[in-house]
């Protein structure tokens, strides 16, 4: 199944979604859901796949993911039982036989909230570790600065710390680099009306070979 773009009604499912937040209104409209925004997604993920798996040739490029659109809510205050959103990913692994790590090709959320991106959302542990050892160092360290530098695209993090880790200076050439905590490389917003179209699909596409030089370095070196 290709993608033939979002219908012009599905925004309106979120919105109503949002008013109501019932199990038993999503339940009575959860085959609304499916063709609106599930099976579309899918179809949406799978092209843009099988346009990327030549970008990460040797790499692991997994089946794309859809997440749940109930919450977590366990430890929420807001009990919501929904996410006024549909979100996917398409993760990378450093080697054909290795499951992916963290590194994501693309990541998209469509709704009431717009968003795409690639990159590595949060380094853990050993992950952070060597983030920080390969941007400190010289060689590596301007690698990855000069790969981000030619994406054209916006850095950013899940967390950033206001000052730089020790042991490195304040004034390392790299300070910004080194307070991230996770590297995200943001696409442009989505323009307006493009998720209903069938180019939304190659819109993704063209952003997410940008950010590869990015993602396969992080899949490579960090995850």
């Amino acid at each position: 199944m290709r993608f033939a773009g979002f219908d012009r009604a599905a925004p309106g499912f979120f919105h109503e979604l949002a008013a109501e937040q019932s199990r038993d209104w999503f339940h009575a409209r959860k085959d609304q859901y499916l063709a609106l925004w599930q099976q579309p997604m899918q179809a949406l993920l799978d092209e843009i796949r099988s346009a990327l798996v030549p970008v990460y040739k040797g790499m692991t490029l997994a089946p794309a993911k859809i997440f749940r659109i109930q919450r977590d809510v366990r430890f929420a205050a807001d009990k919501s039982p929904y996410k006024t959103h549909i979100a996917g990913v398409l993760s990378v692994g450093a080697r054909k036989s290795q499951p992916q790590e963290g590194a994501v090709a693309m990541y998209v959320s469509l709704g009431l909230e717009e968003y795409s991106g690639a990159g590595h959302y949060i380094f853990e542990g050993d992950q952070l570790a060597r983030w920080r050892r390969l941007v400190g160092a010289d060689k590596t360290g301007k690698e990855i600065a000069a790969l981000i530098a030619k994406t054209k695209l916006e850095v950013d993090a899940h967390e950033i710390l206001q000052r730089v880790p020790k042991p490195f200076e304040n004034d390392h050439p790299r300070a910004a680099l080194l307070r991230h905590k996770g590297l995200i490389v943001g696409f442009p917003d989505i323009p307006a009306g493009m998720i209903h179209k069938p180019a939304f699909a190659g819109w993704l596409v063209k952003q997410a070979k940008a950010a590869a030089p990015v993602v396969r370095w992080l899949a490579k070196h960090v995850a």
